[in-house]
């Protein structure tokens, strides 16, 4: 138990000082803090043996949440090694700058996937969850239901810029990823533990699934409009370099970070206290 507990303590620890990494502009720090607050995470689900209903499907979700960050921090140590100033002059062919920005799109997409696999777990288990009719479950769908309106908004106007089926075909799995949340959103309210920490994660958890198909939908539009310019357009490749932010807080890469981290976290825990109070009444 007091492993258990020593391992929660340390993925809240390790969570903050990726924040914190993530606010003092050091990314590298900052995405390996984020793997040890996962992996902290995972053990303190594992170590739990009171929790059977949903121990095993909320380990799988926070495991495959823990391999999409350890990717990603893969992926970051590749870009400083190949380039810390990528310029992108005349001399370089646009055929390259397509395959730059296309190698990008499919490691998100990657990335994608692992994300989408992750939450369908912890998806499962807050299903796993017995129904107490709380009336609070309301409240989640109607939020639920606001987000999905928000996030119906922001599709629609990708949608009318670039053609449906092309996007779609790139973007799917992030786009699955988001539904998949906010609808386990929705029925977290029945399933909540009293802290409310699982609709609170699940919101949290949402928001980040949101944000990777943004981030999905972005870089397959650049890489549309470079590769079918609209007729009239004047594109020229440009000069790309990497500028220091370092010593400047930024709050906004702080900010995600801490939904990125805050929202698997959160549901994780949340989960297992709702299957101790379930078992307990």
């Amino acid at each position: 138990m007091r492993l258990s507990f020593g391992l929660l303590v340390a993925s809240v620890a390790a969570g903050l000082l990726s924040v914190a990494a993530a606010l003092l502009a050091m990314p590298a720090a900052s995405l390996q803090f984020g793997l040890v607050m996962l992996l902290a995470l995972l053990g303190y689900v594992l170590l739990d043996q009171g929790v059977r209903r949903v121990r095993w499907a909320v380990a799988a979700g926070i495991g495959l949440l823990a391999v999409v960050a350890a990717m990603r921090l893969l992926w970051y140590q590749e870009q400083v090694d190949e380039a810390g100033w990528l310029t992108y002059g005349q001399g370089v062919a646009k055929a390259d700058m397509l395959a730059r920005v296309r190698e990008v799109i499919d490691r998100q997409r990657l990335a994608a996937l692992g994300l989408t696999l992750g939450v369908l777990c912890l998806a499962a288990g807050v299903l796993a969850l017995p129904s107490r009719g709380r009336r609070q479950g309301v409240a989640t769908s109607v939020l639920a239901l606001l987000l999905l309106a928000w996030f119906g908004l922001s599709l629609a106007r990708d949608f009318g810029r670039y053609p449906l089926l092309d996007l779609l075909g790139t973007v799917w799995l992030a786009l699955l990823a988001a539904l998949v949340t906010m609808g386990a959103l929705a029925l977290s309210g029945w399933r909540a533990d009293r802290r409310w920490l699982l609709p609170l994660g699940l919101f949290l958890l949402s928001l980040g699934a949101a944000r990777a198909y943004s981030d999905l939908a972005a870089a397959w539009s650049a890489w549309w409009i470079m590769a079918k310019p609209p007729d009239g357009a004047f594109l020229q490749p440009g000069v790309m370099v990497s500028t220091s932010t370092e010593g400047f807080p930024q709050v906004s890469w702080a900010i995600e970070a801490a939904i990125a981290l805050a929202g698997p976290g959160l549901v994780a825990v949340g989960a297992l206290r709702s299957s101790r109070e379930a078992d307990a009444s």
